[in-house]
């Protein structure tokens, strides 16, 4: 039993998406506090972080077509996280906000919600193809 399809009682994409939300509202709150900035060279390393991911994906994608490993559901998680992350990456590079604006602080929650769940569901897909790779 595969633990990456929609049948599974446990599934980690889930568990990505929770996981994410907590850490975008832990970025909101700690932003609007004013105990961290987003600055311009973050802004870049993230939104060149999801262009290279995007990269690793499509390839990651292609193998496993070729291969006939089945579908996981941990890629649209992958793709929106990728897709969130370029665009909340480039409208936080092309508006100035506050240092403490509410704003700013939610745009920055999100993009870090984009980004981590990014990473994480980037662990359940490498979790997903190993598993249905070995069964």
């Amino acid at each position: 039993m595969s633990f990456c399809n929609c049948s599974s009682r446990f599934n980690c994409t889930y568990a990505a998406v929770v996981a994410s939300i907590a850490v975008g509202v832990i970025t909101a709150f700690l932003t609007i506090m004013g105990v961290i900035a987003l600055t311009p060279a973050f802004l870049w390393v993230t939104l060149g972080v999801a262009a290279v991911y995007l990269a690793v994906v499509l390839i990651a994608t292609a193998i496993a077509h070729c291969c006939h490993i089945e579908h996981c559901s941990a890629l649209s998680a992958l793709l929106i996280g990728i897709l969130g992350t370029v665009l909340f990456s480039i409208i936080l590079l092309a508006v100035t906000f506050a240092a403490t604006s509410v704003i700013g602080a939610i745009f920055a929650g999100v993009l870090l919600f984009f980004l981590s769940l990014t990473f994480t569901a980037t662990a359940c897909y490498v979790r997903c193809l190993a598993r249905s790779r070995y069964n």
